[in-house]
């Protein structure tokens, strides 16, 4: 309660707290499990806020943005367009990037579960998803270029 600030978050935190000592509290040596699970609460707990944090700035970016009545046919035509694009040129990376790209955008997945259900390095998953970025924010401005000619 004292990092959450919120019951209902506290309640969760020590949720996730106990789950993750079920998981891996046998890991701990019986000598320093208070400090164990005391640390363990507190990551968790911070982990929650992080989380808390990034919820209430997108919805105040998404609070920000003009809303426009309804869409015109043309604008749904080209987010249509635009989406099938870069869908297309997701196909195009090489397939260890194309998985954690979709796991993490298609799945909400977080690296680390990617990581874990890829057998690789949490390392080599992060590399993966900005490599892939990389190569679809070229490509996309690739394209913009081509067809602003």
């Amino acid at each position: 309660m004292g990092v959450t600030s919120d019951p209902e978050a506290a309640d969760e935190v020590l949720q996730a707290t106990f789950t993750r000592a079920m998981e891996a509290g046998h890991t701990a040596r019986a000598e320093t499990l208070k400090g164990w699970l005391f640390r363990v609460a507190y990551n968790e707990a911070m982990l929650a806020g992080r989380k808390r944090q990034l919820r209430d700035r997108s919805l105040k970016r998404l609070a920000e943005r003009p809303r426009t009545e309804t869409a015109t046919p043309e604008e749904l035509a080209s987010l249509d367009e635009s989406i099938r694009g870069v869908r297309e040129l997701i196909e195009e990376l090489p397939v260890e990037q194309q998985a954690v790209v979709r796991k993490r955008i298609y799945e909400d997945k977080t690296f680390k579960v990617i990581a874990e259900e890829l057998d690789a390095p949490l390392g080599t998953v992060l590399t993966r998803m900005r490599s892939a970025l990389a190569k679809l924010h070229r490509r996309l401005a690739e394209r913009d270029e081509v067809n602003e000619r």
